[in-house]
């Protein structure tokens, strides 16, 4: 894919990996999307990022929403031939706590947004990916943000950790059936970043968990893994796995 062509769908793209790696498009000449529940900074991120950008409010886990963003953005962008998607929670909690135990409706939360809100963006941008016309015998490619707890899991990550395994799980099969419509399926498992949710984390804590990450023994930079987007999407023989971007991080 030629990374200045691009037209990307990109779910939380108000923050976090989703605004770098919409930065990012941008910077190279392609168009974004941003999809993401958070209204105010999402107009604001894309008036940002100019003309290129567009931001549509939309609620990742509801199905009509995802397909009504979707054909907004592709009417927008003239297409749609890169989907990545950011949208998540952490969703941190025990299964027993003092508190008593864990709501199944809270858990419920985190799997629609984390899984089956990805579920949902592939189907949309796919249903528009296979439209298009091929270039250099490809149509489309589809990102989506696993993290290292999907094989690491914390105690108090059980939620967050089996949406990220199940999207670990989904790339293969997805990547084999789209082959016949000539779009890739890829996923990026980043370590310890700097995003909104590790700002609820003390400075004494976050130089602790940095000080245990081998090498570079620091938290990612969203621009590193908006590199590693453009890398998947311009390495045609990328397809059916997940990368890991973590300085050799294992969660403890």
């Amino acid at each position: 894919m030629d990374f200045a062509q691009t037209k990307a769908l990109i779910s939380g793209g108000a923050s976090g990996l989703g605004l770098a790696t919409a930065k990012h498009i941008i910077a190279q000449g392609g168009k974004v999307a941003l999809l993401d529940i958070n209204q105010e900074q999402g107009d604001a991120a894309a008036k940002e990022l100019g003309d290129n950008a567009i931001f549509i409010t939309t609620d990742i886990s509801q199905e009509q929403q995802v397909e009504a963003a979707a054909d907004k953005a592709a009417e927008f962008m003239g297409g749609i031939n890169l989907a990545v998607g950011c949208a998540g929670i952490l969703g941190a909690g025990l299964i027993h706590s003092k508190k008593g135990p864990m709501p199944a409706d809270y858990f419920q939360k985190v799997v629609d947004i984390n899984l089956v809100g990805s579920f949902l963006l592939t189907r949309a941008a796919s249903r528009h990916m296979q439209e298009n016309e091929e270039v250099n015998g490809e149509r489309g490619v589809i990102i989506h943000t696993a993290s290292i707890a999907a094989y690491e899991g914390q105690v108090g990550q059980t939620a967050y950790s089996a949406t990220k395994s199940a999207i670990t799980g989904m790339v293969l099969p997805l990547a084999r059936e789209f082959a016949r419509i000539k779009v890739r399926v890829m996923a990026v498992a980043p370590g310890v970043f700097e995003t909104p949710m590790m700002e609820k984390i003390t400075p004494e804590v976050c130089e602790e968990i940095a000080a245990g990450i081998p090498n570079p023994s620091r938290f990612g930079k969203p621009q590193e893994y908006a590199e590693l987007v453009q890398h998947i999407a311009e390495n045609a023989y990328l397809n059916g796995t997940t990368i890991r971007l973590d300085a050799a991080a294992r969660l403890q």
